[in-house]
């Protein structure tokens, strides 16, 4: 492979990941969901999502955000319903944050709408190249520079 591939891959993903972009996004897929789900704690639900029940530090460092950032999203979540805190049964003195059934409802309600936003997108594709390029991008997830 040449290094002009690899600087395109780098390009469209510099794109794909700009703050400006995940925010749209984001606000698209927590539309009408409540006054605590927008795109500013959409992370906090998608990352509770991924880890189930974490400290506030630890789902920092999984989505991007300092730990008060987290705690103060947290509590706005919280208060609509969506997040509870419990205590950490490794240590008592520390609180995890967790999904209730409205909050775990609440996120496949935003996956399903990613999902369809994605769908829609690739529906002009052949469908052959779309599942391709979706088990290629799961390739490239997998053991590209971003594995582990």
């Amino acid at each position: 492979m040449d290094n002009e591939t690899g600087h395109a891959v780098a390009d469209a993903l510099g794109d794909l990941l700009k703050r400006t972009l995940r925010a749209g996004l984001y606000q698209a897929l927590t539309e009408n969901l409540g006054e605590a789900v927008d795109e500013v704690t959409y992370p906090v639900l998608s990352g509770l999502a991924r880890t189930g029940p974490r400290s506030a530090a630890d789902l920092a460092v999984e989505v991007g955000l300092d730990r008060s950032g987290v705690s103060r999203r947290a509590s706005r979540l919280e208060s609509g319903g969506l997040v509870r805190r419990e205590p950490d049964p490794a240590d008592r003195r520390a609180v995890l944050l967790a999904l209730t059934e409205e909050g775990a409802r609440t996120v496949e309600t935003m996956r399903q709408r990613l999902a369809d936003r994605i769908e829609a997108s690739l529906s002009s594709w052949p469908q052959e190249e779309a599942r391709s390029f979706a088990r290629q991008l799961r390739r490239f997830v997998d053991e590209g520079p971003f594995s582990a």
